[in-house]
């Protein structure tokens, strides 16, 4: 996916092609410790080679115009030249889905897509205590100098938004999800 400026777009300064910008997979630990909290069932932003789930959607299924199916919670980490569309597509899926939507965005909380969340939101978790070294589309490994900070967004059915703030340090996220890797 290329690249375009587009309004409501947010600027994150890097040095990545631009074909491997929106392309960034989220590091194994991190989902294998979501995972175990949240049971995904769908990855709606994927390539054939960066899902993280047994079904996943994308760029050919076009999924902010298609239904998330899933048959579990919803996993979401999106291109972050465009945030606000799937922002606005996970709180609407998590209703029509009935199902717990987890996004994974960066911590910027003075853009326009963040206030657009609060809207529907369940939960806005910070990750705390270091940046997520994201996967490298054209090396399969983790890249140190993420620019941001990260949070989640979580979306749930069935109750009203409480729009809770809380936090969790990486160490403890990377614990969980390293446990899960070594007992496999």
């Amino acid at each position: 996916m290329v690249t375009t400026k587009r309004e409501g777009c947010m600027t994150i300064k890097s040095n990545t092609p631009a074909h491997d910008k929106d392309c960034w997979q989220t590091p194994l630990w991190l989902f294998d410790a979501l995972d175990i909290e949240f049971g995904f069932w769908l990855d709606s932003a994927a390539s054939d080679k960066n899902a993280l789930c047994a079904h996943w959607l994308t760029e050919a299924d076009d999924a902010l115009n298609s239904e998330w199916v899933s048959h579990g919670a919803i996993w979401n980490n999106p291109p972050y030249s465009n945030i606000r569309p799937w922002v606005e597509k996970a709180a609407e899926q998590c209703i029509q889905q009935r199902q717990t939507v987890v996004m994974l965005v960066p911590e910027d909380m003075s853009v326009g897509w963040f206030s657009k969340a609060l809207e529907s939101v369940d939960e806005v978790r910070i990750i705390t205590d270091g940046r997520i070294n994201f996967i490298e589309p054209s090396t399969g490994l983790e890249k140190k100098g993420n620019s941001k900070g990260s949070m989640l967004l979580i979306w749930r059915p069935f109750i009203s938004p409480r729009r809770m703030f809380t936090t969790v340090s990486k160490a403890a996220l990377m614990a969980i999800g390293q446990g899960v890797r070594r007992a496999a």
